[in-house]
């Protein structure tokens, strides 16, 4: 697990400081006013593919071997880790097959595709994807670029930690998006290696949470996927959990969970306020700060993961205050 540890994020960063930016840290001023304190927003909704997930695809596929790429590349997910393997394949001209399942939003299918990645539509579960996935890797060889439990993934993800603690030596409060733990077990371990004072606090959605319901289990269990706002979120965390479990489990001070009203105040909120469009699973920070759901105290960055939602429900959301589109899709 040693390359999950600080040492491997910050080899993690020298690999990939040419192929991802560095996102912007900004202050919110209507977010510290809420808060009594100030409240900064790690915007990696502007990374190159619109989420944090570019981070640990390019420095998972930096990390193979030459034999490895050229068998092509496989991965299962909600969409926005396919559209960042799909772009890191496409840099170093390999090929590669996303699976996701009938939950994803079409705005996700397309742009993986657009990347020129195979699509395969699998199901109705980020499990049933990782299924056709494991065929693939069995039966012609593929090989894997796991979305979250994988050392080289995780650490791209915690370079996001690095760059906060660069940033702003003095936070006290991290909130990160947490589904399978990828982003959460990099950004803690970055964290609380540089930031040892830190808070790290995992946010996810009430409909469907399988690493808080795995937490509290004490063991990696399964959890019924269901639509959310926060789509990004949904899908299990494996039984076989390797990594990212044991890491959330060590590392996060706490999980706080979201309805979906409050999850779409969130992204209502960095629209109008902040002047970002976000997913939902990118607001869901905000969200915990305007529903005050943890306990700030002093400097606090909030991970903003992602921008990709669909143009029609994001007007529905920002316009009629509505979000039964998700669930209707």
């Amino acid at each position: 697990m040693s390359a999950v540890g600080l040492d491997g994020i910050m080899r993690a960063q020298e690999r990939i400081v040419d192929r991802v930016r560095r996102t912007p840290l900004t202050l919110s001023s209507g977010l510290s006013s809420h808060c009594g304190a100030p409240v900064y927003l790690k915007l990696e909704s502007h990374q190159l593919t619109g989420s944090f997930k570019l981070r640990g695809a390019t420095n998972a596929v930096l990390s193979l071997n030459t034999e490895a790429r050229q068998r092509g590349l496989v991965t299962a997910s909600t969409g926005n880790h396919g559209r960042a393997v799909a772009h890191a394949a496409k840099a170093e001209g390999v090929p590669a097959v996303v699976c996701m399942s009938a939950l994803v939003p079409t705005n996700k299918v397309e742009a993986v595709r657009a990347l020129a990645a195979e699509v395969r539509i699998v199901g109705r579960s980020q499990d049933d994807a990782q299924e056709e996935v494991e065929r693939l890797v069995r039966e012609e060889g593929l090989t894997a670029i796991p979305p979250f439990d994988h050392a080289d993934v995780i650490a791209g993800q915690g370079t996001i930690g690095l760059e906060i603690a660069d940033d702003r030596p003095d936070t006290e409060l991290v909130l990160v998006p947490l589904s399978g733990g990828g982003l959460a077990a990099g950004v803690a371990s970055a964290i609380k290696g540089r930031l040892p004072q830190a808070r790290v606090i995992g946010i996810s959605m009430e409909r469907g949470a399988a690493m808080y319901a795995s937490l509290r289990a004490g063991k990696p269990v399964p959890v019924e996927e269901l639509e959310t706002l926060a789509d990004s979120l949904g899908g299990g965390i494996g039984l076989e959990n390797r990594y990212t479990f044991a890491l959330c489990r060590d590392l996060l001070d706490d999980v706080v969970l979201l309805s979906e009203d409050e999850i779409a105040e969130g992204i209502r909120h960095a629209f109008a306020a902040e002047g970002e469009t976000v997913e939902g699973a990118g607001a869901v920070g905000i969200a915990a700060l305007l529903a005050k759901k943890v306990d700030v105290r002093g400097p606090t960055v909030v991970i903003v993961s992602g921008r990709n939602i669909d143009e029609i429900l994001h007007q529905q959301i920002v316009t009629t205050g509505s979000n039964a589109g998700e669930r209707d899709r």
